[in-house]
């Protein structure tokens, strides 16, 4: 056998031996992302439209037909942060409500959540 043959028939074993090394089931380089949940956000929520700091209480407007009944406690969130709780207590009009500030404090636009 002469050199370039041996040195052929070597490159040819060597390249098969790696080729077939890395053979078996393909594995996805990146696997399939699971699937999204998507759940209803169910919170109520509605804005401070009219504060009274001195009978303590606020006008909420909640969407149309989302006015919650009395006795139902919210909280008031300003900039993100709890700034307070109210208490619904009527009376009621359209898709505006009264509720008693029971602690912290409320600026017109607070958010309001039951949650």
């Amino acid at each position: 056998m002469n050199f370039v043959a041996g040195l052929t028939l070597g490159v040819f074993g060597v390249g098969t031996l790696l080729l077939t090394g890395c053979a078996g089931p393909a594995k996805p380089a990146h696997p399939a992302p699971a699937p999204a949940i998507v759940t209803a956000d169910d919170a109520q929520r509605a804005t401070v439209a009219m504060y009274n700091p001195i009978g303590r209480f606020v006008v909420l407007n909640f969407p149309a037909g989302r006015v919650p009944p009395h006795d139902q406690m919210f909280f008031i969130y300003h900039g993100g942060l709890q700034a307070g709780t109210v208490k619904i207590t009527g009376p009621e009009r359209d898709n505006s409500t009264v509720a008693d500030l029971i602690s912290g404090e409320a600026h017109p636009g607070d958010e309001v959540r039951d949650q």
